[in-house]
């Protein structure tokens, strides 16, 4: 794979990317852009431009006092800030090759992704009436999050050109300028903008695209050097980058870079959460209020340095499995990494010396900056201390970290917005008045010591870098998910996503609140680095098991042995009794029939089909007897797993429970008379299946739409342009509409709940948003199915089921 800090790019000609390559506006996608580039306004007359003719991020707005021309200031500059990001990319090939690691689309689809959820959202809020380009606004909608360091997409789409996204860009632009010169609720005197209000839609737009210029430039951190040129309106590195003499190896401590002691924090209570009233947009996972008790423990006094690390590195750290979990070590051995991903080999390796790659340059290493690394690093870094100190170290939860802030941001419930700099400072007065690196002052880390202390004499709490925490993301107390975007957070909710806080240098905006909440999964970069904590108490991280995290209940071994009988069982291994319900066994085969079957009763081709939810395998195996390709997917990476081999070898033990540990040991085998070389399986969200998923001859949903966090995500994606189902395909959905809030919030419900007073029913709700998508109903039905618990216990389950056809 390509290195993310290659300085040539590699000859990757055969790659299906390269289909992207239109040969045009090379010469004009090379050095500074020309006047064309700007969709809104130029740099040059755009909020925020400093003395220097850097650009900065203006203060975030405060909803209640916000006037019209703070509004359209904040957009422009919102605005102009992407654009300029983007203006760093060199020729057409920098918007379409892929990242090395090939888990993110190519960056041509987040220079549409933020103007497509614009118009996304006003539509829902009720706004603007229409869509703007249908096709855009399908394809741009949804993003990756992908379940592995190993899920990589494919980068075989075909994508719009650079013309044409940036024709959509300045339409968008017009609709969202005018919106906002013209709105009456923006109007002098207004009263605050709250949650329930549908301009929150608007300012919902401004935030997204702040958090995409920031994964953006992450993106951009990844590609090749010869890809990016710095330009001349983005901020400056920080001035500590220009060193007067090349730098010491090793580095020395208390020259090079700061002694790190560990400081007290008392015990004390803490209350997280952000008030519903708060002037300011927020996302829903910053509502709720969690009130919790932090037991005494000792932080060190500044983030880890890129210094402190490389003791870390020399030592072997990345060559010793002890130091690295499970998965971290997998995924440290898949990258064969031997150092932190930034860093840039400087000579033979045993010299272990290095330099610095930036965005958009390579720099002499500044030992004193903070070290970047993913969650994985930053743990084995801790079991390493660990065992060199014989003191247990390790990253601070949520609650710690709120413990660290200075007086006036723990008591920001009580002082008001002043306690919230971002909301009083653009990014270049946030460095100088409050010492923060935080709104773009700068375009790079600053030295950990730079920057002000709090009164207990720690650094950068907020700032600099993301903090990796040892909580699990998670939902305070209280939380609820908003009907604009219902699946911003919730899907995250799952053990797999960790918690960062305290922004970066590029966070701007909410991000750069003092109550934003983020998270990645641990393998993911993110301008993130950490602090080490002591304490002898427990750190009050907020880790979720498989009580607590929807998507790991099937990852449990028991339930994979459930429901490889459910789909692969004997008749008697998965009913046994003669009294009994014989006739809901084999679920998965039945579903899969009411396809094929259709197929052949409404003369519909039988080219390819997606089986949605597709646990184990079963129904995806049985559709390949009449369709030509299968493609099953499912989020349980051990259903996958599963799935794959028994696609591989045709055959997989399981255990079939019978009492307490005793049962019997059975085998699942696909039927031979399957071609298993039709099926193919890969892991994947329902929620935000991967955008090269379209136009298949059959869908199947078996027993899903009640588990995920938000069904109408799914369902959206059905039709229209760059819809699963082709138009005169077919549609088959089995749910017993068994609601839970441990899968899917209230809120996201299709029915069985009240709205406006009246009683909502899930299969009417259903049908109708299945019509207004152009679905007609071919045949509904209740279907059986049982899972076998063990001799004595069973789960007797009636579906709901309707096959459909797309019409339109």
């Amino acid at each position: 794979m390509t290195p993310p800090l290659a300085t040539t790019i590699p000859d990757t000609t055969t790659e299906a990317w390269r289909d992207n390559l239109r040969g045009e506006l090379d010469a004009e996608l090379t050095g500074p852009r020309p006047a064309w580039w700007w969709t809104g306004q130029s740099p040059q007359n755009c909020p925020g431009l400093q003395p220097d003719d850097a650009l900065t991020s203006l203060p975030l707005p405060n909803l209640a006092t916000c006037t019209r021309q703070q509004v359209l200031d904040y957009f422009d500059n919102t605005w102009t800030l992407t654009e300029v990001l983007f203006s760093s990319l060199q020729g057409e090939e920098a918007f379409f090759r892929p990242p090395y690691h090939h888990l993110r689309h190519p960056m041509i689809f987040y220079f549409g992704h933020p103007p497509a959820l614009y118009i996304n959202k006003l539509r829902v809020a009720g706004l603007i009436e229409k869509p703007l380009n249908p096709y855009f606004e399908r394809l741009f909608e949804t993003g990756v999050d992908e379940m592995r360091w190993d899920d990589m997409s494919k980068n075989e789409m075909r994508w719009p050109s650079i013309q044409e996204v940036h024709a959509y860009r300045r339409q968008v632009y017009r609709i969202v300028h005018d919106l906002i010169e013209t709105h009456p609720d923006l109007a002098s005197g207004h009263a605050p903008i709250a949650q329930n209000h549908p301009l929150w839609a608007l300012f919902m737009g401004f935030e997204h695209e702040r958090i995409h210029l920031e994964t953006s430039s992450v993106l951009i951190h990844e590609l090749p050097l010869a890809l990016v040129q710095r330009p001349p309106e983005w901020p400056p590195l920080h001035s500590s980058a220009a060193r007067a003499e090349p730098p010491a190896f090793p580095p020395r401590p208390g020259v090079d870079y700061p002694p790190n002691e560990f400081i007290g924090v008392p015990g004390q209570p803490v209350a997280l959460g952000k008030p519903g009233d708060w002037p300011s947009y927020g996302w829903d996972n910053e509502y709720g209020r969690r009130e919790t008790a932090v037991q005494p423990f000792q932080a060190s006094r500044y983030l880890i340095s890129n210094g402190e690390f490389h003791a870390f590195v020399t030592a072997g750290g990345y060559r010793e499995q002890r130091y690295w979990s499970e998965t971290g070590w997998a995924w440290r051995s898949f990258r064969n990494l031997k150092w932190p991903t930034f860093w840039v080999l400087d000579g033979p390796a045993g010299l272990h010396r290095y330099k610095l790659r930036t965005l958009f340059e390579v720099i002499d290493m500044p030992w004193n900056w903070p070290v970047e690394v993913n969650h994985h690093e930053a743990k084995a870094y801790c079991a390493w201390r660990t065992e060199r100190e014989n003191t247990p170290c390790r990253l601070s939860s949520e609650a710690e970290h709120q413990a660290l802030r200075a007086a006036r941001q723990r008591e920001a419930t009580t002082l008001g917005v002043e306690s919230d700099p971002v909301m009083q400072f653009d990014g270049a007065a946030l460095a100088r008045e409050c010492g923060w690196n935080l709104n773009l002052a700068w375009s790079s880390s600053w030295p950990v010591d730079t920057g002000q202390p709090t009164a207990a004499g720690f650094h950068d709490v907020f700032g600099n870098v993301w903090q990796w925490l040892e909580d699990h993301f998670n939902p305070l107390p209280g939380a609820k998910v908003h009907p604009y975007y219902d699946d911003f957070s919730t899907p995250c909710y799952d053990g797999q996503h960790q918690m960062l806080l305290g922004g970066s240098w590029v966070s701007t905006g909410d991000e750069a609140s003092v109550w934003s909440r983020f998270h990645f999964r641990p393998h993911f970069f993110q301008h993130a680095g950490f602090r080490l904590v002591r304490s002898d108490g427990e750190s009050g991280a907020v880790r979720l098991n498989r009580a607590g995290s929807s998507s790991q209940v099937y990852e449990d071994p028991q339930i994979l042995n459930e429901y490889l009988l459910l789909h692969y069982g004997a008749a008697d291994d998965q009913m046994p009794y003669a009294f009994g319900p014989r006739d809901a066994v084999e679920f998965p085969v039945r579903c899969a029939r009411w396809l094929t079957d259709a197929a052949r009763d409404h003369g519909v081709s039988t080219d390819r089909a997606l089986d949605v939810g597709c646990a184990v395998g079963r129904a995806s195996f049985e559709l390949a007897r009449g369709y030509r390709t299968v493609l099953g997917v499912d989020l349980s990476r051990a259903f996958i797993d599963a799935a794959e081999t028994l696609r591989r070898d045709g055959e997989l033990r399981y255990f079939r429970k019978d009492e307490g540990l005793l049962g019997a040991t059975l085998s699942a085998m696909v039927d031979p008379a399957i071609d298993r070389n039709r099926v193919g399986f890969r892991q994947a969200d329902a929620c935000s299946l991967p955008a090269e998923l379209v136009d298949f001859d059959a869908v199947l949903l078996a027993n899903l739409l009640c588990r995920l966090p938000s069904p109408k995500s799914l369902l959206g994606r059905l039709g229209g342009p760059r819809g699963l189902v082709k138009v005169g395909g077919l549609l088959a959905i089995f749910s017993p509409y068994s609601w839970l809030e441990q899968f899917t919030p209230p809120e996201a419900w299709l029915g069985g709940c009240e709205r406006d007073g009246k009683p909502v029913g899930s299969a009417a709700a259903l049908a109708e948003f299945l019509r207004s998508e152009n679905f007609e109903l071919l045949r509904e039905a209740d279907v059986p199915l049982v899972i076998r618990e063990h001799a004595r216990k069973y789960q007797y389950i009636v579906t709901h089921a309707m096959l459909w056809r797309r019409v339109a």
